[in-house]
């Protein structure tokens, strides 16, 4: 790990930079400003931006925005459907070559760990999905509940469930279902091909080699505030009424990855509360439970987020909450690729 003002070793050849932390914290302001100093393309690194009509409560990148610099990996997916890490890391490496292709510098921009997990130390040789292990599992959530299932995690793969929210009903449920047919911790498949990827300086995706850089807050409250304010603004540009037009398609739900996104699970979960009270009675205690729970799970994200970039050694840190950290930043960026 270096911190920019600490001094960054110029690395020869970079071909992609990428920039990691948790929501909120600056990354598409950073990466605007880097686009007015470098010819650059941006691939998104957000499960959350594949989807199409998701746009307040994900903080999608804005029509201006995006037409100040390409982005990709945005709008890619019906929210009906489902986006892996292994489709992303294929998505991904295929933009970074285009990219480059015409002259331009790509840079990954986003807080999705997985995908910059699988991106930097590839797929792991995993198990296949068993049916009739994961039906048990289901089962068992059914009648427990998916927090008492995160518990189960936490006692036989702690470094997992650490990563998980205790409603991740998707990751939750295969952490258990590879305990259960090979008998190990995810985790321990994850360290073994981190050990096989690590280099020494140099972080390499697909043969290219480049640099990551993370934004991350030495104060949390400052995070916490502009959270806080974020989703305030999303409430503010109509959040809920995206919600209802979700709604409204009578085909999603909460078992979908795209409405277990934060804010849009918490919406959901209040408008089914809603459907169930008196006419009238309701709009206002609406408003204020969504605030607060969408806040707190918003909180908790950003929690897991910074425990993923802090076990990524080789990333060099933005101390996002200092005055100047974007050109400062920039300064680091320009001495890295020279």
């Amino acid at each position: 790990m270096r911190f920019f003002y600490a001094g960054v070793k110029r690395m020869a050849a970079l071909d992609w930079l990428a920039i990691a932390g948790p929501t909120a914290s600056g990354k598409t302001a950073l990466a605007l400003a880097l686009s007015a100093q470098r010819p650059i393309e941006i691939i998104s690194v957000d499960s959350a931006l594949v989807y199409k009509g998701m746009d307040i409560g994900t903080a999608k990148p804005t029509a201006q925005e995006q037409a100040l610099v390409p982005h990709h990996l945005i709008d890619l997916i019906d929210p009906s459907e489902s986006y892996s890490a292994a489709a992303f890391v294929r998505d991904a490496t295929a933009c970074m070559q285009a990219i480059r292709a015409r002259g331009r510098l790509p840079v990954l921009v986003g807080g999705t760990m997985l995908y910059f997990k699988a991106l930097f130390e590839g797929l792991d040789d995993l198990p296949a999905a068993d049916p009739f292990v994961r039906a048990q599992i289901e089962a068992e959530a059914a009648e427990k509940g998916w927090p008492a299932l995160h518990a189960k995690l936490q006692q036989i793969d702690p470094t997992t469930a650490e990563r998980l929210s205790p409603n991740d009903s998707q990751r939750i449920g295969r952490a258990l279902e590879v305990y259960e047919v090979t008998g190990q911790a995810l985790s321990s498949f994850h360290t073994r091909q981190a050990e096989a990827k690590r280099t020494s300086d140099a972080l390499s995706i697909d043969g290219l080699k480049g640099a990551l850089w993370s934004l991350e807050p030495n104060n949390r409250a400052w995070l916490h505030e502009r959270i806080a304010q974020r989703f305030e603004a999303m409430l503010a540009q109509g959040f809920l009424d995206e919600v209802q037009q979700l709604r409204s398609r009578g085909d999603l739900h909460l078992g979908l990855p795209s409405i277990r996104c934060v804010g849009y699970r918490q919406a959901w979960e209040q408008f089914d509360v809603a459907d169930n009270a008196p006419p009238n009675q309701w709009a206002q205690a609406q408003h204020q439970v969504l605030r607060d729970t969408g806040i707190a799970a918003t909180r908790q994200l950003a929690k897991r987020q910074l425990t993923w970039l802090r076990s990524m050694t080789q990333r060099t840190v933005v101390v996002c909450d200092e005055p100047n950290a974007v050109a400062h930043a920039l300064k680091g960026m320009e001495g890295a690729l020279g």
